[in-house]
């Protein structure tokens, strides 16, 4: 009887504490859904927290477009065969005058060498991560086969809500292409998940290091996700961007995906899609960065 009693006990408790943390959860999902009450946009959203123990979404198995988010997805996969041995960090890649990106696509590093140049996989990585670079991107993409071959291995490590069909060029070729690399919330916030655990050693710890250190540099997004942040929060993050369409005035896709990691030690993970979106840029930017600092403020407990 007494066995039966400290059963009944501890089924209690924790039926309790799972009550007690979804409430949690419910709590904050209401404040980020209080923040999109009066957009014109679609925004999808996904987090994980206390260190991967409680999760929430909002349309978080929805296809949203990447565009530039996808780049974390090719330097992780870039990262692979290096650590399999086929290709090095110091290695030199040329990029010929004929592979720069037209003016019209964002490309610091075919601003700065305007005739190509030689330019070691790190450098190409630090482009594409941390500055969004289209030509580096690109040059990544050629270095190991196709954006199928990005697609595939990300599958591979367990992921399957994604789908990379064209590189950065051929994205934005035509509006339209964009919806063919598309992703989901859940999905993008499992990703930063699994690779930044590392449980089932993704990455050697040398890349580890090299991937998240660049995901910290990055300069693009400053008023998304760590817009509201208190000064020095460190994120590790990518942003993605479509721009307006000037016939419909819609922007498809304004993203940032990352790990917000608190004064205690702990992080979350974060991932928001903003799509179909009527708003302009610095409203579709607040959107993000509103549940960024909700996210922060209860992780923190400095909640108003």
């Amino acid at each position: 009887m007494n066995r039966i009693f400290q059963l009944t006990v501890l089924l209690f408790l924790l039926a309790t504490t799972c009550s007690a943390q979804s409430n949690n959860t419910d709590r904050l999902k209401n404040s980020i859904k209080k923040i999109l009450s009066n957009k014109s946009a679609v925004v999808g959203v996904s987090i994980i927290g206390t260190n991967g123990k409680d999760t929430l979404s909002i349309h978080g198995d929805r296809r949203f477009p990447m565009q530039s988010v996808f780049k974390f997805h090719i330097a992780l996969a870039v990262l692979s065969e290096i650590d399999k041995g086929k290709l090095s960090l110091d290695q030199k890649i040329e990029i010929s005058k004929d592979e720069l990106l037209p003016s019209s696509i964002y490309s610091p590093l075919r601003d700065e060498n305007p005739n190509g140049g030689t330019f070691t996989i790190e450098k190409l990585i630090q482009y594409s991560v941390s500055i969004s670079d289209n030509t580096a991107c690109d040059a990544l993409i050629r270095l190991i086969g196709t954006p199928k071959t990005v697609e595939a291995y990300i599958k591979r490590s367990g992921i399957n809500d994604i789908q990379i069909t064209f590189n950065e060029e051929d994205m934005q070729a035509k509006w339209e292409n964009m919806f063919q690399n598309w992703t989901t919330p859940k999905a993008a916030s499992e990703t930063l998940r699994l690779f930044y655990e590392n449980r089932s050693n993704l990455l050697s710890k040398s890349s580890y290091d090299f991937f998240w250190k660049t995901n910290r540099e990055t300069t693009t997004g400053k008023m998304r996700i760590k817009g509201q942040l208190p000064a020095g929060t460190i994120v590790a993050h990518k942003t993605g961007s479509s721009g307006i369409n000037k016939e419909t005035g819609i922007t498809a896709a304004l993203n940032n995906i990352g790990i917000v990691f608190l004064p205690t030690g702990e992080y979350f993970i974060i991932s928001v899609f903003v799509s179909e979106s009527k708003e302009d840029s610095a409203t579709n930017e607040k959107i993000i960065a509103d549940i960024a600092k909700a996210t922060y403020d209860f992780y923190t407990g400095t909640e108003n």
